[in-house]
């Protein structure tokens, strides 16, 4: 099947790569020359604009769209809607915000053009192991495009489902980060406990091997973590800044929209803006008012 892939991020170049290898033919775009001439060089065929990949593949066309969420993503599916034809298919596999899948896919809709909207899960492990995917729109669309999801995913019929209408590929995507959020955080803890019981002299990486292995806290996220402490166990070359890409928030809205309690989410996303306070003046606070009301020692500044 002829497919074409806008956006050469890591993610978008390593999707464009095992789509090749399954046997698709893969057109390429990307506003940075070097990274088509880098997927030129994987046999992928290269396009320098948007027309270009539109003349480049046979109707109807497909196009996968992987560019960052909001304006970029908003300016291209416009352009798109524009070049394509009714009929054509796009497909959106960043991480949009579901109501803004909904809206493109009116715009789409209103001139003939298909859309569906896949959550995409992965990261840069995907060109090895291959890609979760939640995928909203017409259930005939979907199908059309089963070889595609087939090449992406694990395996065949493995990893990968459609979950509803337009919007349902990003919503589920949605609530998979913000859980995500939560078991980050959970084994963030967990470990930083451990580390601060000294007399124990505790190997952190071997406790995550041992994880790993039978207990029914394993998982992926675990794995990495492991890997993570293998190369620097005390984690002295990384900043304790954490960011978010959005969708926890995006978690915690909709939980509160929907009268849904989310405490573990809704916590975990803020422990990540709290990473970023460098001056942490609510903790400088905290400490003031205890020290105003019971005379608790306050550690000063050296």
């Amino acid at each position: 099947m002829d497919i074409a892939m806008i956006g050469l991020g890591k993610m978008g170049a390593n999707m464009a790569a095992r789509l090749l290898r399954g046997g698709h033919h893969v057109v390429a775009y990307d506003v940075n020359e070097k990274a088509i001439q880098a997927a030129e060089k994987e046999g992928v065929q290269g396009a320098r604009t948007l027309d270009e990949v539109v003349k480049a593949l046979k109707a109807p066309r497909s196009v996968w769209v992987m560019v960052p969420s909001g304006k970029i993503t908003d300016d291209t599916i416009q352009s798109l809607s524009e070049k394509l034809e009714r009929g054509d298919t796009v497909i959106d596999g960043g991480n949009s915000n579901y109501k803004d899948t909904i809206r493109h896919a009116e715009l789409l809709s209103a001139r003939g053009i298909e859309m569906l909207d896949c959550g995409t899960s992965g990261g840069i492990w995907g060109l090895k192991e291959g890609y979760g995917m939640m995928v909203g729109g017409s259930a005939e669309v979907v199908d059309r495009h089963r070889s595609v999801f087939d090449t992406l995913a694990p395996g065949k019929d493995k990893g990968w489902g459609h979950v509803g209408p337009n919007g349902a590929g990003h919503f589920v995507k949605m609530v998979h980060n913000g859980i995500e959020y939560g078991l980050m955080q959970a084994y963030a803890e967990g470990f930083e406990i451990m580390k601060s019981k000294k007399e124990f002299e505790l190997d952190l990486h071997q406790i995550a091997e041992i994880w790993r292995f039978g207990t029914v806290i394993r998982s992926w996220l675990l794995d990495l973590t492991a890997l993570a402490l293998e190369k620097d166990p005390t984690l002295s070359d990384i900043q304790p800044w954490v960011a978010d890409s959005g969708e926890g928030r995006w978690t915690a809205f909709e939980a509160i929209d929907l009268n849904v309690p989310a405490p573990v989410i809704t916590l975990a996303l803020q422990m990540r803006l709290a990473s970023r306070d460098e001056e942490n003046y609510s903790a400088r606070l905290l400490a003031a008012m205890r020290n105003e009301f019971g005379g608790h020692a306050v550690k000063h500044e050296e």
